[in-house]
């Protein structure tokens, strides 16, 4: 199989589709790697390096749309980028396209097949190959929101860790899942004074037998929500309902309650956010303001880690990768249920229930 790996072009994605030591597996498993020049600058890649590891390099970023069976990527398409795939080709990437009609419609016009990183499911019901960008995300926005906090930034000034005689600054944590587990880690190692909320009272015990008191468990409805993100000074939105849209859990009036300088770092922004004020921003332009509130909505926060978050994603995706390559997308899905929800489009159809009933499509169910 001809796999092709194009630059990324989102703002400040400095991510790459594949590591040179993955680039060096698959050229050995007897498929052909084109890689685009200097998509690896970004991450610390050469193309020195692409090279050696058996890939041939193309300046033509068309090019490598015209020759590969298969597109892989970090980020879904930009609109400028849909018209360049063709019938019958397939593209693995995260696609996240639940909140994005206009790529979707784009991508169902091209006929491609369409698998996500974050819908496909392992045996146990886990996400494989979202969970180590959620856990990147999830230590990320710590550490963003309490730079935030900072009054250099428009912040309350409030240090999240506190100091002795000085209480520490308020986490609140919506959602437990890869994310929020994340952030409580980071959190706590900071210092700070941690609530966690979340749906699934067999998450909270865990984490609750995990912290042994250094943070707060909470079973999630609208009045503690309320309760608890009205007091806080850093709120992460860590919720996620797989292909989906999340779940609007913090409304406009709430925020109009938080704290003024108070920071909110919408992790699920890629899914829509679960705040009612969040939409999604840049690295270029990362936050806004609304009621005095800070808002960070950035979709591709773990953009700029590149090489890390490269490694992690290249460690979770080519073991899928080497399976389409080797089986073909048919073959490769129908002999695992958990990879067939991966597909969100396929021949000019929508096969993920989530993505149809966001955007008002008809569901076609693949197996």
């Amino acid at each position: 199989m001809i796999i092709g790996i194009p630059k990324e072009i989102k703002d400040h994605e400095y991510r790459v589709g594949l590591t040179p030591e993955a680039t060096a597996i698959l050229c050995q498993s007897g498929h052909e790697v084109l890689v685009e020049s200097s998509a690896g600058d970004g991450s610390g890649f050469g193309d020195d390096e692409y090279q050696k590891s058996g890939a041939s390099l193309i300046r033509s970023k068309n090019e490598i749309f015209e020759k590969a069976d298969m597109i892989v990527k970090v980020k879904e398409p930009l609109l400028s980028e849909c018209p360049l795939f063709r019938r019958g080709q397939t593209l693995f990437t995260y696609l996240h396209l639940a909140a994005l009609p206009d790529v979707t419609k784009a991508l169902l016009s091209s006929g491609i097949t369409a698998i996500a990183y974050e819908t496909t499911e392992a045996k146990d019901g886990s996400l494989p190959m979202l969970k180590p960008m959620s856990e990147i995300a999830g230590r990320m926005s710590v550490q963003i929101g309490a730079q935030y906090l900072e009054k250099l930034y428009g912040g309350r000034g409030v240090l999240l860790g506190g100091v002795p005689g000085v209480e520490p600054g308020h986490v609140v944590i919506l959602g437990a899942g890869a994310v929020g587990s994340s952030a409580i880690r980071m959190a706590v190692g900071l210092g700070a004074r941690v609530t966690v909320v979340n749906l699934d009272i067999e998450q909270l015990r865990v984490l609750d037998d995990q912290y042994q008191g250094r943070i707060v468990t909470r079973a999630a409805t609208s009045a503690v929500i309320e309760e608890t993100v009205a007091t806080a000074d850093l709120v992460i939105g860590a919720v996620l309902v797989p292909g989906t849209k999340a779940p609007k859990l913090v409304s406009r009036s709430l925020v109009s309650r938080m704290k003024p300088g108070s920071v909110i770092v919408d992790v699920s922004v890629d899914q829509g956010g679960c705040v009612e004020t969040t939409h999604p921003t840049t690295h270029s332009d990362p936050v806004y303001v609304v009621d005095g509130v800070i808002h960070y909505c950035v979709a591709n926060m773990p953009g700029i880690v590149a090489r890390t978050s490269t490694y992690a994603l290249t460690n979770a995706t080519l073991p899928y990768l080497l399976r389409l390559a080797s089986d073909g997308v048919d073959r490769a899905v129908h002999s695992d249920p958990g990879f067939a929800k991966g597909i969100n489009l396929k021949d000019g159809q929508v096969t993920c229930r989530g993505v149809a009933d966001a955007h008002g499509l008809p569901f076609t169910p693949l197996l």
